[in-house]
């Protein structure tokens, strides 16, 4: 019996190589795919019968804490008589899966193979100095959904891969700063043609087609236009009783007022009488007191997963389940319903597309999806709106003019 890869996750890993970004839609099987060079790599065979792995490295797989707990590499791994645990393990060789969290535990080991999933290597902090030192020593590759929102977010991986020596190198050759920013803020990237040829040398993209059918619709809900045109005149924070300092705030503080108004949460109701089961999205605390305000019925199951808690996805009939957009939007599936609800919007197309893939998976039972995103017509809503449509990340300061 083989290992069960499909035909375009083989054609992947044929132009994957070291240091490569496999970039698959979520739902796409870049964690399988991942292994499969791996196990390429190190001699298996991936067509046909089980052919084994000689001498096969160690191998370290960094994830998100929530797929390290549910234990979903392990899965995975199965068909490749790979695990964690060396009484399962066909193999002797080390194989360690564990969280971002954790990745400095692992700068001093050399001459391993390692998986970096849900790419989190963004700005110079402690990850990605690890990062950077075990590239040095080992072989490895990054598996991401969304690979990045600006050519910054590509720096470690060029660093990686040796063409830039470090961050100030790059930034001489391509960044542009505002003159006008208080703080270092991007103006403009320049000399993107070579940035463009070096993203794609590194870039594996999985031919991947879909056997789901996503079905989109904007529900749009009203909102209190007199407190909103307070806030955009008087720059006065209504909540703290104080003068609204920045756009951030200000912006803040705008969609507080849309995203609060009863008309959303009657929206958010009478789609649950057609979708008994669904997941919704939100960003803010005060968005999920709201939610977890509203009466759904007696015999409704309410589960969520954010900061403050982890809850199991409800298995009942009719359930909601309340995740927040930065704690949930990557790291987790979810089969058993076809319905996601987006409360409220996103700034970043890259988090609302991991968001949508929750319940876009290889194994669903569903051919249709249904996303319902709750928006106003409020000046936020739509520019929010336009920023993503364009898949790109809203600009407070932009909008504001601040």
């Amino acid at each position: 019996m083989g290992i069960g890869l499909y035909d375009y996750q083989i054609k992947a890993i044929e132009q994957m190589r070291n240091g490569c970004i496999l970039c698959g839609g979520v739902g796409s099987g870049k964690s399988r795919t991942a292994l499969g060079y791996y196990f390429k790599e190190n001699g298996g065979g991936i067509e046909g019968d089980y052919v084994p792995m000689k001498k096969p490295q160690d191998l370290y797989i960094i994830t998100t804490a929530r797929k390290r707990d549910t234990l979903e590499w392990e899965g995975d791994m199965g068909p490749f008589l790979l695990s964690s645990n060396p009484e399962i393990n066909l193999y002797s060789n080390k194989v360690v899966v564990d969280s971002w969290n954790n990745i400095s535990k692992y700068k001093e080991v050399k001459d391993a193979f390692f998986i970096f999933d849900e790419q989190r290597l963004v700005g110079n902090g402690a990850w990605v100095k690890s990062f950077l030192k075990i590239s040095k020593f080992n072989k490895w590759i990054l598996l991401s959904a969304t690979p990045g929102d600006s050519w910054s977010d590509y720096i470690p991986v060029f660093i990686a891969n040796g063409f830039y020596k470090n961050r100030t190198e790059f930034t001489r050759e391509h960044v542009v700063y505002s003159r006008f920013s208080k703080f270092p803020k991007v103006d403009k990237y320049i000399n993107t043609g070579r940035l463009i040829r070096l993203r794609n040398r590194i870039l594996v993209d999985m031919d991947f087609k879909r056997q789901t059918i996503a079905h989109h619709e904007d529900v749009f809900c009203t909102y209190d236009i007199s407190a909103y045109k307070d806030l955009m005149k008087n720059r006065w924070n209504p909540w703290t009783n104080l003068p609204i300092v920045n756009a951030a705030e200000l912006c803040y503080s705008l969609r507080k007022v849309v995203n609060s108004d009863d008309s959303r949460q009657t929206a958010l109701l009478e789609l649950l009488e057609d979708h008994p089961k669904a997941i919704i999205f939100y960003n803010f605390d005060y968005e999920l007191e709201i939610l977890k305000a509203i009466y759904y019925g007696e015999d409704v199951e309410i589960a969520e997963w954010n900061g403050h808690k982890h809850q199991e996805i409800p298995r009942g009939n009719k359930w909601v389940y309340l995740v927040q957009y930065t704690s949930g939007c990557e790291g987790w599936n979810c089969i058993t319903t076809d319905t996601i609800i987006f409360y409220s919007q996103n700034y970043s197309y890259k988090v609302v597309k991991q968001a949508e893939g929750r319940i876009d998976r290889l194994n669903s039972p569903y051919r249709d999806l249904y996303y319902f995103h709750l928006r106003s017509r409020s000046g936020i809503d739509l520019a929010i709106t336009k920023a993503l449509n364009q898949k790109k990340k809203f600009n407070e300061g932009k909008f504001i003019k601040w």
